[in-house]
C-alpha cells in the first residue's frame, strides 16, 4: 500500500515514521509547502520508502495531483485544511483521515460529505487523534460489547512526568487550543438530557498506577461526535486530567478576563488584549522542551448485557519514547492515525462514506496494533450483580 502524509510537523513526522516501519506499506510520501523541511524529516527517518514532496495545500489542483498517487492520505495539517483535504480526496477517489477539528464545526462539515464519499467509493474518517480519536474508538468498542448502552465516561490528560510550578503543566499542543478547551462550555449528557456546563468545573480526584492523586475537570470538545452516535445515552462526560490545583489556578485567570478573545484594556492609550499578553508570558513557562511527558487515559462504557449491568473499562499510560525523542502525546496520536489509515488501505475497514471513529474502526484490532507499537491499552469488564435488599 502507498500512503501520503500532508504536513511534516511533529504529527506528520511521527506518522511517517510508523508508516515507514510497517511491513505492509511500500511507499510513503511526505508533503509540505516547504520542500526542504519535508526532505529534512525524510533524511532524519532514514527510510528508502520515504519521498519528500512540495505541495501547497491551498492549491486544490496541486493538492489533488499529490493525493491521487496514494491509496490513502493522512492529513496532519492544521484543522482549517480538513474540509478542503476531505473534499479533494473524494474528488480524486482517495481515502483520507485527519486529526480532527471541532473549532468552527470543521468536523461537522467533513461528516456532511458522507453521501458524496460513498458515491465515489471513498472512506473518510476525521478525529483520529487521542481525544477525539482513541477515546472514540474505545467507546465504540465498549458499546459493541453491550446490548444496551447507557453511560460513557472519559478521562484523558497529557501531563509532564515531573511537574514544575506554578501550573504543574507543560503543553504538547498550542496554548491557544488549551485556552479554548478551558473556556468554551463543555457538552455533557446527564439523566438523558444534553446540556452545557462551564469548563474547569466539577473537579474530582482520579488515580492511576505509579501516580499520586490527580484531578480531573470538564473541558470542551472531548465528547466529540459521541452524543450524535449514541443519542439515547443517559450519561456522557469528558474530563481532562491534571496535577492537583491546576484547575483552580486557571479558573482565576479566566475569572480575571485574561483568557477572553473579545476583551481589551487601555494601556497608555493603546488597546491591549490580555489574552495575547498572557500567551506570551506563559509560553516559556509551560514549554515542554526536553522534559518527559505521559498520556493518561480511562474510558468507561456502561450498560446492560443479557439483561445484567456491565461496564467495560479501557486504561492507558503511555510515556515518552526517549530513544527517538518522541513525546508520549505524539506517540499516541500519530500511531492512532497511522494504524487506522493502514486499516483502510488493507481492507480491514471496508465501509465507504464519512464516519466518526466510533462507528467504523474495529476496536480489538486497533488495540492489538497499538500494542505492537508499545502503546498498551488495557481492557477489563465487570458484570455487576444486582443488590437486592430484603
Amino acid at each position: 500500500m502507498k500512503v501520503g502524509v500532508l504536513g511534516s510537523g511533529l504529527m506528520g513526522k511521527e506518522a511517517a515514521r510508523d508508516l515507514a516501519a510497517s511491513e505492509g506499506v511500500t511507499a510513503v510520501g511526505l508533503a509540505d509547502i516547504d520542500l526542504a523541511r519535508a526532505q529534512q524529516v525524510c533524511d532524519q527517518l532514514e527510510s528508502a520508502k520515504l519521498t519528500a514532496y512540495q505541495v501547497n495545500a491551498m492549491d486544490e489542483q496541486e493538492l489533488g495531483n499529490y493525493m491521487r498517487q496514494f491509496d490513502v492520505i493522512i492529513n496532519a495539517l492544521f484543522y482549517s485544511f480538513n474540509e478542503t483535504v476531505a473534499k479533494t480526496a473524494i474528488k480524486v477517489g482517495v481515502h483520507s483521515v485527519d486529526l480532527g477539528g471541532h473549532i468552527g464545526h470543521i468536523t461537522d462539515k467533513v461528516l456532511e460529505l458522507g453521501e458524496e464519499a460513498k458515491g465515489y467509493g471513498v472512506t473518510v474518517i476525521p478525529d483520529l487523534g487521542v481525544a477525539p480519536g482513541m477515546i472514540n474508538i474505545l467507546s465504540g468498542y465498549g458499546a459493541s460489547q453491550l446490548d444496551e448502552l447507557e453511560e460513557i465516561r472519559l478521562f484523558v490528560g497529557g501531563i509532564p512526568l515531573q511537574p514544575d510550578p506554578p501550573f504543574e503543566y507543560n503543553h504538547v499542543f498550542s496554548m491557544e487550543g488549551v485556552f479554548d478547551h478551558y473556556t468554551d462550555p463543555s457538552l455533557i449528557i446527564r439523566n438523558g438530557v444534553r446540556q452545557e456546563i462551564p469548563s474547569l468545573s466539577e473537579v474530582e480526584r482520579v488515580y492511576f498506577d505509579k501516580f499520586g492523586p490527580l484531578e480531573a475537570f470538564h473541558t470542551s470538545g472531548g465528547t466529540s461526535t459521541l452524543s450524535l452516535s449514541y443519542p439515547d445515552l443517559k450519561a456522557l462526560e469528558y474530563k481532562t486530567i491534571r496535577y492537583p490545583g491546576h484547575a483552580e489556578k486557571f479558573k482565576l485567570l479566566v475569572d480575571l478576563n485574561l483568557t477572553r478573545t473579545d476583551y481589551s484594556v487601555d494601556v497608555n492609550g493603546q488597546k491591549i488584549n490580555p489574552r495575547e499578553v498572557l500567551l506570551k508570558v506563559l509560553d516559556p513557562i509551560v514549554e515542554l522542551g526536553d522534559k518527559d511527558d505521559v498520556v493518561l487515559l480511562r474510558v468507561s462504557v456502561s450498560g446492560k448485557k443479557d439483561g445484567q449491568p456491565q461496564t467495560h473499562t479501557f486504561e492507558m499510560t503511555t510515556a515518552k519514547d526517549r530513544k527517538n525523542n518522541v513525546t508520549a502525546m505524539a506517540r499516541a496520536t500519530a500511531n492512532t492515525i497511522s494504524v487506522v489509515a493502514q486499516m483502510i488501505a488493507d481492507g480491514t475497514i471496508a465501509m465507504r462514506g464519512v464516519y466518526p471513529p466510533e462507528q467504523i474502526v474495529p476496536g480489538e484490532a486497533y488495540i492489538k496494533e497499538m500494542a505492537k507499537r508499545g502503546v498498551d491499552i488495557r481492557h477489563h469488564s465487570t458484570a455487576e450483580e444486582s443488590q437486592v435488599t430484603i
